[in-house]
């Protein structure tokens, strides 16, 4: 039986973090590395181990970052205390949600890391598989470990071939005439679809709203961001821009759940927002990015429909440098800008303040 491929190591990889089995990593030149227990998801309740991997971010709160292994920004950070770290200490090191109720920690030695491209394999492997970035390092009793090499990561994110799978009419409230087509990828479980108002023929620049999916705002009403009403205006401008200008929409919903770290960990940070974080604070606190969606997927969309010269629906600069570089041009920024409440005026100021969002 011939050996995996790296893409499948890697995609078998975030299956086994998802399931909190650990990880034995090999390095670029095949030297054996260091066998990694996710925290979050650790099923080896007894496992201990006299190391931890962590964010940099996670460090700084842990008063680490005046050491020099713990001073580059968004940089892995090893981490040992004066006991070995078990699974019952190590998830208040990992979630900074819990340091209210744990303020005592440590004190903690960062250490020089002898595997950073591991290290930052791992941390990536995390956040694809939306769990917390933090490890047991060479742990004791954590079970049978998966073998992944540090450059699999690099072939599975090349691996992905989008298709568009399906397509159907779905009547919509902005269109009883709309029409959904579904894509998937071979390198991740996500489907992406979506949802075509108007005659693709009509028009060769197409209103287009690239919406990452929001479940506590489009599903369930939330307040705190603005999500559920620019989506359902976004329809309803393409219905306009098709019935009165003859032209079509396409609206990209991408399954990329808060700003692509993943459900769980928008809740977390929604969490750190109550104890008066912003949404980037919160992020960058969880060692999560503040943006990672995975925008060129979005560019293949438009490619499969046709749609490489669009008019796009955004306040967000980024969103449109990203799928320039991507290759589809951008013939007009259409300003996509609705009331704020109570609720989400701190939020919206944070997206114009810190992540260059505009207001015209």
């Amino acid at each position: 039986m011939s050996a995996p491929s790296p893409s499948r190591r890697a995609a078998q990889a975030v299956d086994a973090l998802r399931h909190g089995w650990p990880l034995a990593f090999t390095s670029e030149t095949g030297a054996r590395g260091p066998v990694l227990l996710p925290v979050e998801t650790a099923i080896a309740s007894g496992a201990t181990a006299p190391k931890m991997l962590i964010s940099a971010a996670r460090a700084a709160t842990l008063k680490l970052a005046n050491q020099r292994e713990a001073a580059v920004p968004h940089a892995p950070v090893l981490i040992a205390g004066g006991e070995p770290f078990d699974m019952r200490g190590a998830l208040p090191i990992a979630d900074p949600a819990l340091d209210l109720n744990n303020p005592l920690k440590g004190p903690f030695r960062a250490e020089a890391i002898e595997w950073p491209t591991i290290a930052h394999t791992a941390m990536e492997l995390a956040r694809i598989a939306g769990i917390m970035p933090a490890f047991l390092v060479d742990p004791l009793h954590a079970g049978e470990a998966h073998n992944v090499a540090a450059s699999d990561l690099d072939a599975y994110a090349e691996s992905g071939a989008l298709q568009i799978i399906t397509r159907a009419r779905l009547p919509v409230t902005a269109s009883e005439d709309a029409e959904i087509v579904a894509f998937r990828s071979t390198a991740d479980t996500r489907e992406h679809v979506a949802l075509i108002i108007g005659d693709q023929c009509g028009d060769t620049s197409p209103l287009v709203r690239v919406h990452s999916e929001c479940l506590t705002g489009d599903i369930l009403g939330s307040l705190k961001c603005d999500c559920g009403p620019q989506l359902d205006a976004a329809l309803h401008a393409m219905a306009h821009h098709a019935r009165d200008a003859g032209g079509w929409g396409a609206l990209l919903y991408l399954r990329q759940e808060g700003r692509g770290i993943g459900l769980i960990n928008k809740l977390r940070a929604y969490r750190l927002q109550d104890q008066g974080f912003d949404t980037v604070d919160a992020n960058q606190r969880l060692g999560l990015p503040d943006e990672a969606r995975d925008f060129p997927v979005a560019a293949r969309m438009l490619e499969l429909l046709g749609a490489r010269d669009i008019r796009l629906m955004t306040n967000n600069p980024a969103k449109v440098d990203a799928l320039t570089n991507a290759g589809i041009t951008v013939s007009e920024r259409v300003q996509h800008q609705l009331p704020d409440n109570p609720h989400n005026a701190h939020y919206l100021a944070t997206k114009r303040d810190r992540s260059g969002h505009l207001l015209t």
